[in-house]
Parts: C-alpha cells; structure tokens; sequence
C-alpha cells in the first residue's frame, strides 16, 4: 500500500475515529467506575475493548504506514479531551461543596437551604477567629447555581468541592 493512497488516508481517517470513540469511551468507563456504576462501566468496557482490538489490529499490521501510527496517537489523545469534555456536560454525580464564611454563615446556610441545598453547618475556629464551616452536597449540574449563592451572600467566603458518593442516605435531594 502507498503511505499517501486515497486508500491509506481513509484507513487513517477510520483509526482515528474509532480510537476517538475508543477513549472516549474509556475516559466516561473509569469516571463512571469512579462513581460506583457497575452496569454502565462493564456496558463502556465491552464495547471499548472490542474497539481497541480491531483498531490495534489495523495499526500492528500496517506498521510501516507512518500516518496509521498518527492517527492512532492522534485518535488517543482526541478521544481523552472528548470524553472528559462528555462528562463535565453530562455532570453525573455529587460534589461535597464546603464554604467557610467568616461573617455571613448562618445567611448563607438558609438562602443555600431555601433552594433546596443539604447543608451541614459547623462552628470552627480560623486564623482571625470564630467562622462558619458550611458542608454541603451538591449535585455537580448545580454547583454553578450553589457557588453564585455563596458569592452573592459572601464574596470572601472560601469554596472548595471534592467528589462524593452517597453510602447512607439522609437528606438528599437527587
């Protein structure tokens, strides 16, 4: 085959669509494995492994065609970006949001509270004194909502959120 054949370049073309899905799909299986859903990661990895098999096929036997191997490498890195790209948009899961407000904390507590936000309230001590610690669980589509909360009640509280998984249900609203 002639390394620049129309023939060649579709080859390359379909790796690097298929190694886009392929990583696509990997990145959305572990982040899916990161939340506990069993189903929809064995689901992705099925169809993931089938993809990389005939992919990787395609490239090991044609390893003399330069632009085989770039469109692999190309489809891989593509497919990273797209997937988490999928994930932030499908914004699957929750986010333990945590405030710290040093004058407007029980404000904060209820205006988060009145738009339906679980929040855990906790007296804490910091650097200049006495503050208000403010857990709360978010659903990841609405931390942009619960953040524009906070900044309008307090512009100097301090956010931070990390991932969470629910083991034990209390007030939770999904």
């Amino acid at each position: 085959m002639e390394y620049f054949s129309i023939a060649a370049w579709s080859g390359a073309l379909l790796i690097f669509a298929m190694r886009v899905l392929n990583m696509t799909l990997d990145t959305l299986r572990v982040l899916f494995v990161m939340r506990g859903r069993k189903t929809t990661a064995w689901g992705l990895g099925f169809v993931e492994s089938v993809i990389y098999i005939l992919v990787f096929n395609s490239v090991l036997t044609n390893l003399e065609n330069p632009i085989y191997i770039a469109a692999y490498a190309g489809g891989f890195a593509t497919g990273n970006v797209i997937g988490i790209w999928i994930e932030e948009w499908l914004a699957i899961g929750y986010l333990r949001l945590q405030a710290i407000s040093s004058k407007r904390g029980a404000e904060l507590a209820e205006r988060l509270r009145a738009e339906g936000f679980a929040v855990t309230e906790v007296s804490a001590r910091g650097k200049d004194g006495m503050v208000s610690l403010l857990n709360v669980a978010v659903l990841r589509k609405r931390v942009s909502l619960a953040e524009k909360i906070i900044q309008e009640v307090d512009e100097d509280a301090f956010i931070t959120t990390e991932e969470m998984r629910a083991i034990r249900r209390g007030f939770w609203r999904a």
